[in-house]
């Protein structure tokens, strides 16, 4: 009779106990919006095209308005193929490129990041990498690499709160990969 009490005593704490978890996570879920993949998706595509990302990390192509992003290589990064002109020793102004994705100055010659998830660009990486590279500013997402050279801004980026991180982070795994090793940086007068 005494062990029957104990565990009808313990069926009633355990059935208590999982009535409040069930309250508590459906608080949670009211109060939390979550974000399935597709807004999540949306959302970092939006911040990717505010922040100006296709500004320096998409090629671009010529038009009548001006150069415009080329679609078929959205987010890709400096062109491999592309040559890039000599540059003159201890230049103290900044140079770009006719498609926007090289940058020559004080600091050498920079190409912008393939950011697709091909092996080439993004595709092997981690969100961690991710972050480490916008929060502080390291080539590849590696503590150890070099620091990110201008123009990329991101000492302004790493502003980003964490679910903008995610969200970006989300967008560009979700492009089509494109193949597109990019070249190196030149540092001053090589």
């Amino acid at each position: 009779m005494k062990k029957q009490l104990i565990i009808a005593t313990a069926a009633l704490v355990m059935a208590a106990c999982q009535s409040q978890q069930k309250e508590a996570e459906a608080t949670l879920n009211t109060e939390l919006p979550t974000e399935t993949s597709a807004e999540l998706i949306s959302r970092g595509e939006y911040l990717v095209t505010i922040g100006a990302c296709h500004d320096c990390h998409s090629p671009k192509v010529m038009t009548d308005m001006g150069p415009e992003p080329d679609t078929s290589r959205l987010l890709s990064g400096h062109p491999h193929d592309m040559p890039v002109a000599e540059v003159p020793d201890n230049i103290e102004w900044v140079l770009f490129s006719m498609d926007l994705t090289t940058f020559v100055g004080p600091w050498g010659v920079s190409f912008a990041a393939n950011l697709t998830p091909d092996d080439t660009g993004i595709g092997n990486w981690s969100f961690e990498q991710f972050e480490t590279a916008i929060r502080k500013g390291k080539a590849k997402g590696l503590e150890t690499n070099r620091d990110l050279l201008p123009p990329m801004p991101w000492q302004m980026y790493r502003t980003f709160t964490d679910d903008d991180l995610r969200a970006i982070f989300a967008y560009l795994k979700s492009l089509k990969p494109i193949e597109n090793l990019v070249p190196q940086p030149v540092r001053p007068g090589k």
